[in-house]
């Protein structure tokens, strides 16, 4: 089905948007990303027959950063079964911050969900039982999505995530002490840190993600991506635990009411999803508030 949209809509958001720069900051904790400019802003719609419509720095690369869970997710989907898959991770909201430790605890190693860190530490744990070269498959399937050959890790990234890996490393251990984590704890955060690293542009990002939009069939690609009912469980995850704490409580019901599927990252970075008509990811550097953000809602 025609999307009506053209770019001058999207300039026109972007114009609406640009005032909320500087409402928030870019994350410090990581040394990396405290070095990125904080007034960058972009935003591209790709739809499921193949239009694609950009504004600001829609072709500027950054590291992906959460939104890699989503990916590698999908790569767990085509290597394990359903069981095997959420016997170690769960489906629900988990109402705490991205990387607590405490739900953790009480609930014996086992994530709520694979959007939270430890859940994403989980898949990719999975990823390195069932793959000889799990970052290199990464790049593969990246590449293949997007239609992009030349898509790279940012390793000035990865290396920064791994210096600072503290609390990770933590989440990790525990659920090792729980039987959840089979493999080395060193590799296999490596591995995480390079899929956060991805260096993907928001054009790239939009013409991936169309196939969540397509019952899971990409545009560039004859094969499915995953099933039908595996592209509605990753956008039925998304809706209830992409935005961690902040799930379903929007203001006025804003997920709800557009019935959009969303993944928060450490920039502010969003994948969205219309029903059967479009991937879209925007970049907002700095915007660290919903409401700021959210703000366009009308």
């Amino acid at each position: 089905m025609a999307v009506a949209m053209d770019n001058a809509i999207l300039e026109n958001i972007l114009r609406q948007v640009r005032p909320l720069i500087g409402q928030g900051k870019v994350a410090d904790y990581i040394p990396a990303l405290a070095t990125v400019d904080g007034s960058r802003l972009g935003i591209a719609i790709c739809t499921v027959d193949g239009q694609l419509f950009q504004a600001g720095d829609a072709q500027e690369r950054f590291s992906i950063q959460s939104i890699s869970k989503v990916l590698s997710l999908v790569v767990a989907m085509r290597h394990y079964s359903e069981e095997e898959i959420w016997q170690r991770v769960g489906k629900d909201p988990s109402g705490s911050p991205f990387n607590s430790l405490v739900q953790l605890e009480m609930e014996q190693g086992i994530p709520r969900n694979p959007f939270i860190n430890a859940g994403a530490l989980v898949v990719c744990d999975m990823l390195q039982g069932r793959l000889s070269a799990p970052r290199q498959r990464m790049l593969e399937v990246v590449r293949g999505l997007s239609g992009v050959s030349d898509i790279s890790y940012d390793t000035v990234v990865a290396r920064s995530e791994f210096e600072h890996s503290a609390r990770n490393a933590a989440i990790a251990w525990l659920m090792k002490s729980f039987g959840n984590f089979n493999h080395d704890v060193t590799t296999v955060l490596q591995n995480y840190f390079h899929y956060c690293a991805l260096k993907m542009s928001c054009v790239e990002l939009a013409r991936t993600f169309v196939f969540l939009a397509n019952q899971g069939k990409a545009i560039h690609i004859d094969e499915p991506v995953v099933t039908p009912m595996q592209a509605r469980q990753i956008n039925a995850l998304m809706a209830t635990s992409g935005m961690y704490q902040n799930a379903g409580s929007l203001p006025g019901g804003w997920d709800y009411r557009r019935n959009l599927a969303l993944v928060a990252v450490l920039w502010r970075l969003f994948r969205m999803k219309w029903p059967s008509q479009s991937g879209a990811r925007n970049w907002m550097m700095p915007v660290t508030r919903l409401r700021a953000l959210l703000s366009l809602n009308n």
